[in-house]
């Protein structure tokens, strides 16, 4: 690999740690236990929601823009670096949203989810600008992987600082806001090099001019998008099957507590999850070089059909490991060469722009997934069968694929 190319990876293995402790494990159950002690169950649940919500309206407002002006030469790492340094300074930030201060919790952290999607923007764009086609789908699984592996190490120190606070003499409150600090330096560490070897290589020439110059051009860039027969498929498809990805990844604790498990052993699958993640998803980057991305991320798709249909019948705590090894053998590898397939079939001068749109694919649909569960399992009163509905997005999400040709890319204008 060159140095650009380890340099992108490693920011993988920086922001991978804000996923899991920030997003899915630790401020979760910090929020709830300490910001807001004061409130319900259900009230603090559903401010929760709302925070994420207003989190997931305002970068879908920002990102066609942000985007936008981010092709211009010079504007991308510019970009990258605000976005990538806020959400970090952010991240450390939430150490000191004490007992009670459920607000400003809430506060930091939807800067925090605004920033983090926005950088994420610019960095998966940035793909195009690292490598070649020929080495795409291996970089961006590499990226994944090597994700998976180094955000596990900052949560596993989080929970044992957070498990051993009695033994060395501080509480459980003051061991969990050190992890928030440990996770914004083990990512600002890892995006050092990210921020001193690599450049944006493709871009447009000039500068942007006026807001409404800009929306001009996202305008057309959008109605390129829907002439483009292969754009326009593979976004449609890759709407549904991640929408089903996502509602797996997010509802799966619930899901395992609605069958019985506790809150201990699922917080070690969860950990399990992560190191499979990644020796998987580097062997869907290497299997794409003999039967091709496009075969590889149907072969996912087809994956988490059958979790859907095997968690329909899931019973005891050995067949939720067995539901979590499936898990982990596929989320790494569908979502690495999801994003390298867009990166080669999308104009690379206006990557910024089209991961724009690709991540409001992404953010958009995961409203939809766990709502669809959600009202299943409200109507027949079985948690099952909210499982077993998430096999027509995957149905859907294979229909439309079927229509993507791999490896056309656009044609800018």
């Amino acid at each position: 690999m060159t140095k650009q190319e380890r340099s992108w990876i490693l920011q993988d293995v920086g922001n991978s740690a804000y996923s899991i402790t920030i997003t899915t494990a630790i401020l979760p159950v910090y929020f709830k236990s300490v910001a807001a002690v004061n409130m319900t169950d259900s009230m603090s649940t559903a401010y929760w929601g709302y925070a994420n919500s207003l989190a997931t309206l305002i970068i879908a407002i920002m990102a066609p823009l942000l985007g936008t002006i981010a092709d211009f030469k010079g504007f991308k790492k510019t970009l990258f670096s605000i976005f990538t340094l806020t959400a970090i300074g952010s991240s450390a930030l939430l150490a000191v949203a004490g007992e009670g201060q459920w607000f400003l919790a809430l506060a930091i952290y939807v800067v925090t989810a605004v920033a983090f999607n926005g950088s994420s923007i610019f960095y998966d764009s940035f793909l195009t600008d690292v490598t070649d086609d020929s080495k795409m789908d291996m970089i961006s699984s590499k990226g994944f992987a090597y994700g998976y592996l180094g955000g596990t190490i900052p949560f596993v120190i989080s929970i044992g600082l957070i498990l051993s606070a009695d033994k060395i003499g501080i509480s459980t409150v003051l061991a969990t806001q050190l992890a928030f600090i440990i996770t914004a330096v083990w990512w600002l560490i890892f995006t050092i090099p990210m921020l001193k070897n690599v450049k944006q290589t493709y871009y447009i020439e000039g500068k942007p001019g006026q807001i409404s110059e800009s929306f001009k051009r996202l305008k057309a860039t959008l109605n390129d998008t829907l002439k483009n027969r292969n754009v326009f498929f593979f976004l449609l498809a890759y709407f549904f099957y991640i929408d089903g990805v996502h509602t797996v990844i997010t509802m799966a604790t619930a899901y395992g507590i609605d069958v019985g498990l506790d809150s201990d052993r699922l917080m070690v699958i969860l950990i399990a999850i992560q190191l499979v993640a990644f020796p998987f998803a580097l062997i869907y980057g290497a299997l794409s070089k003999k039967f091709g991305a496009r075969n590889m991320i149907m072969a996912g798709i087809v994956t988490y059909t059958i979790i859907s249909i095997y968690g329909f019948f899931l019973k005891t705590e050995f067949d939720f490991w067995i539901l979590a090894m499936l898990v982990a053998s596929a989320q790494g590898g569908i979502q690495a060469l999801s994003r390298s397939f867009f990166g080669k079939i999308i104009p690379k001068e206006k990557s910024a722009e089209y991961f724009s749109i690709y991540n409001i694919f992404g953010r958009v649909s995961s409203i939809f997934g766990p709502l669809l569960m959600a009202i299943v399992s409200t109507i027949t009163g079985e948690s099952r069968y909210g499982i077993l509905s998430l096999i027509l997005l995957f149905i859907l999400g294979m229909v439309f694929f079927w229509k993507v040709k791999d490896g056309e890319r656009m044609e800018a204008a």
